[in-house]
């Protein structure tokens, strides 16, 4: 499996959806609790820009990880952010290093090919919950959801998915719901609910 290869898929789709924003999308409800698009693409740029440090030997510094605001433009901040990323992990030798990442654990350092798996994950969810809020779909390869699923179902899941500030809620039933708003695809449905999504969501009524 090529993390890096596939984590790019991952990034160019989020780039892709987030792309469709429209001005006056920013308000919009995401399926991350409290979160509007905004905050939701100012999380993914951040968090963009604190990997792009870790990738460089700087990730222990907790200041590459405070969130960032989106200013006017939050398309073109966000554009900015992931091809700061990518260009990072297209480093000849960024697998050979090994990544800072606090917010996970702050004593460790995670080989890059875990490093770059969570934040593989993180983007086909996060790229997933873009899409939703703007009542639009994903685009990813199969290949791209089939290297995701095993990634998600490692996720430890239990009582630390309950508490304040988790990235991911409790898994949920995948065969529970329509299955209308995934894609047309049962991957994608599996890999949502393994990390507490309901694949069913929608933007609320009048959204």
């Amino acid at each position: 499996m090529d993390i890096v290869r596939l984590d790019r898929a991952a990034v160019l789709e989020s780039v892709r959806v987030v792309e469709r924003a429209a001005p006056g999308d920013w308000d919009r409800p995401t399926p991350c609790d409290r979160w509007t698009l905004r905050l939701l693409v100012e999380h993914m740029g951040t968090q963009h820009l604190g990997f792009t440090a870790a990738a460089r030997g700087e990730g222990a510094d907790r200041a590459a990880w405070e969130p960032r605001p989106a200013g006017d433009d939050p398309v073109e901040w966000y554009r900015g952010a992931a091809h700061a990323l990518l260009d990072a992990f297209a480093r000849p030798d960024v697998l050979e290093r090994r990544f800072a990442l606090p917010e996970i654990d702050a004593k460790a350092r995670f080989p890059a090919t875990t490093a770059i798996g969570f934040h593989f994950i993180d983007y086909v969810v996060h790229s997933w919950d873009v899409a939703a809020a703007l009542g639009s779909r994903t685009a990813f390869a199969p290949a791209v959801l089939e290297a995701a699923l095993p990634l998600a179902l490692r996720v430890p899941d239990g009582a630390q998915r309950e508490q304040p500030g988790a990235a991911f809620r409790p898994a949920l039933d995948p065969d529970e719901g329509s299955g209308a708003g995934v894609d047309g695809s049962g991957t994608l449905r599996r890999v949502l609910s393994a990390l507490g999504r309901s694949p069913d969501w929608r933007p609320p009524h009048g959204s």
